[in-house]
C-alpha cells in the first residue's frame, strides 16, 4: 500500500498525452515491475487545440520517447520554427513596418562571451539580431534550419516546430497506446472520493466504474477538476499584470499549394492586443489575442479578418476566453496539475507546451515511488514551478513595458502599478550595465540571457554604458563573432532549402539515418 505503482492522468489533449507518454517511458509502463499509466479522456469535453508553437526542447522530448522525426512531421502537419518575428511592437506602423527577431541561435552563447555591450557601444551597422546570429536571414527568406542529409533532430541552426495541436495529440495517443504501454480509457469523472488524509482515494467514472491510483495528474484544462474543484487549491489571477483576456482563432488555408511557409512565428501588434500567424504545411494558424476592456469580440474578429484578407470571410472563427494566472500549488497531496489546469499565461512566446514538457520531466525525475516521498517531492516541485511561472510572467510583461505604442491598451500596460517589482528592478539595473549571466542564477530559468537581449535590444532599450566603455577590452573577439555571423548568413542564404522544399523531401525520402 505504501508503494506508488500506478498513475491516472485525467484529460487528453497536448498536456495529457505528453504527460502520459513521458511517464510511461520513464517509469517503465511496459515492464510488469514498472508503474502503470492510465489516461482517462472525455469524449464530451473538447480541447482548446490552438497551442501550435513549440520550443527547441521538443526535439529532445520526441527523441526521448522513441519518435522518428519524419513520422512526427508527416502526422502533425509540422513545419520548422526558428524564432518569433515581432512586428510593430516597438511603435505603431508609420511607413511600412518595424520588426525584430527573438531567435533560437546565436554565434556565441552570451554566458560565454557577451556580444551585447560591444554592439551597444559600436556603430551598429546592423541590428542586434543580425550582429549576433545568422538565423534572421533564414526567417526573412523562409529557409529551413537543416538539409535532408542531416540526421533526425539535428540541424545547422537550432529549431523547434509549428504543429497542428489536434493532430499532435492524436499522434501521441497512438504512440502511447501502441508502443509505450499506456492504458487509454474514454469516459467522464462523475465523483471523486477522498481518503481520511485528504488525498484522492479513487475516481468514479460513467463508463469504467472506480479507478484507483497512487498518483493522479490533472490535465482537465481550465476546469481543473481534481486539484482545483476537488482539493480546493485556489487560482491566482494575474489580470492586474497581463491584461489580455480573450482570443479569436481562424485556420487559414494557403491560397496556393506551393505558398511559402514562414520559418518564424509572426506576432503583429494591434490596437488592443496582437495577432499570431503560424505557418504549417497545409495552412496558417492565426489568432487575435486582445483585451475585452478595450475592444469588443466583434471588433476583434474584424481586426483578424482584415489582417487575413477577403478569403477569411467564409472561414469560421473560434472565440476563447482566457484567465491568465496560476494555482497556489501545482502539486497538492497526491495530485499534480499540468497544462491549463496548472496555469495559463497568454500565448506570447509559446511557453505553454514547453512548460508541459518541463513539468513532466520534473515529475518523472521526482516521482514518489514510495508514499513517504510524496510531500518532499511536492515541495520541490512547487518551489520550482512558482519560479518558472513568475519568470514567464515577467518576460512576457517586459514586451509590453518596452513598447512605445500609444493606444489606451498599450499605455495601460506601462502603468507602474501593473508592472511586477521584479521587472522594474531588472530594467533599472540594466539601464546601467549589460545583462549578465549572473542575473540568471537558477537552473530552471525558462528564458535565458540571450532571450532577454533579443527582446530588449530589438525593442530599442538603451543602457548607459559610456562610462564603462573601457571595461570592454575584447573588441577583436567581438568583431570576430560579428564577422562570423555575417559569413554564416551568406553561406546559409545560398545553400539551405526553403521550408516547403525540405518538408516535401521529408515526405518523399525521410532524413538520413545515423
Amino acid at each position: 500500500m505504501e508503494q506508488v505503482k500506478s498513475v491516472v492522468v485525467v484529460g487528453g489533449g497536448t498536456a495529457g498525452w505528453i504527460t502520459a507518454a513521458k511517464l510511461a517511458k520513464e517509469l517503465g509502463a511496459n515492464d510488469p515491475q514498472g508503474v502503470q499509466v492510465t489516461l482517462l479522456e472525455s469524449s464530451d469535453i473538447p480541447t482548446i487545440g490552438v497551442g501550435e508553437g513549440t520550443w527547441p526542447t521538443m526535439r529532445k522530448t520526441l527523441a526521448s520517447l522513441g519518435i522518428d522525426e519524419q513520422d512526427f512531421i508527416k502526422a502533425t502537419d509540422a513545419s520548422f520554427k526558428q524564432g518569433t518575428r515581432f512586428i510593430n511592437w516597438h511603435h505603431e506602423q508609420e511607413k511600412g513596418s518595424n520588426y525584430y527577431y527573438h531567435l533560437f541561435s546565436s554565434v556565441v552563447d552570451s554566458a560565454s562571451f557577451n556580444l551585447s555591450p560591444y554592439w551597444l557601444l559600436g556603430e551598429r551597422e546592423t541590428n542586434y539580431a543580425q550582429s549576433v546570429s545568422a538565423q534572421d536571414i533564414l526567417c526573412d527568406r523562409g529557409l529551413a534550419p537543416k538539409l535532408i542529409t542531416n540526421a533526425p533532430y539535428e540541424g545547422v541552426q537550432n529549431y523547434a516546430y509549428h504543429l497542428d495541436a489536434g493532430k499532435f495529440a492524436t499522434f501521441l495517443k497512438a504512440h502511447c497506446v501502441n508502443t509505450l504501454g499506456v492504458r487509454h480509457l474514454v469516459g467522464n469523472v462523475i465523483d471523486v472520493q477522498l481518503d481520511v488524509d485528504g488525498n484522492i482515494g479513487s475516481l468514479f467514472t460513467d463508463q469504467h466504474g472506480e479507478l484507483k491510483a497512487g498518483l493522479y495528474v490533472d490535465c482537465t484544462g481550465f476546469s481543473c477538476l481534481l486539484l482545483g474543484k476537488t482539493l480546493g487549491v485556489q487560482y491566482k489571477s494575474i489580470r492586474d499584470q497581463l491584461f489580455v483576456d480573450s482570443a479569436i482563432a481562424i485556420q487559414m488555408p494557403y491560397e496556393n499549394a506551393q505558398d511559402p511557409i514562414a520559418s518564424a512565428t509572426h506576432s503583429t501588434a494591434q490596437e488592443a492586443g496582437w495577432i499570431w500567424d503560424i505557418g504549417l504545411q497545409s495552412r496558417r494558424g492565426t489568432g487575435h489575442v486582445y483585451c475585452s476592456e478595450f475592444m469588443s469580440a466583434d471588433e476583434a474578429e474584424k481586426v483578424l479578418r482584415d489582417y487575413l484578407g477577403p478569403r477569411s470571410k467564409e472561414l469560421s472563427a473560434k472565440h476563447i476566453q482566457m484567465n491568465c494566472g496560476y494555482r497556489e500549488k501545482f502539486w497538492h497531496k497526491n495530485c499534480v496539475a499540468i497544462g491549463l489546469s496548472a496555469a495559463f499565461v497568454e500565448p506570447l512566446e509559446a511557453s505553454a507546451i514547453f512548460l508541459i514538457e518541463a513539468a513532466v520531466n520534473m515529475l518523472s525525475e521526482l516521482f514518489p515511488h514510495h508514499r513517504s516521498l510524496m510531500e518532499t517531492s511536492a515541495e520541490h516541485y512547487n518551489r520550482s514551478f512558482e519560479l518558472r511561472w513568475q519568470k514567464t510572467i515577467d518576460f512576457i510583461k517586459l514586451h509590453y513595458v518596452l513598447s512605445q505604442r500609444k493606444t489606451p491598451f498599450w499605455l495601460s500596460n506601462k502603468a507602474p502599478e501593473s508592472i511586477p517589482e521584479s521587472v522594474k528592478h531588472m530594467l533599472e539595473v540594466w539601464r546601467h550595465r549589460p545583462i549578465s549571466k549572473y542575473d540568471f542564477d537558477n537552473i530552471f530559468e525558462p528564458f535565458p540571457q540571450d532571450s532577454y537581449q533579443y527582446v530588449l535590444y530589438g525593442m530599442g532599450f538603451e543602457p548607459k554604458l559610456q562610462n564603462a566603455a573601457a571595461s570592454y577590452v575584447d573588441r577583436a573577439m567581438a568583431q570576430k563573432f560579428i564577422a562570423q555571423a555575417e559569413a554564416l548568413r551568406r553561406q546559409f542564404g545560398d545553400n539551405l532549402p526553403n521550408n516547403r522544399e525540405l518538408l516535401e523531401k521529408v515526405h518523399k525520402y525521410g532524413f538520413q539515418k545515423c
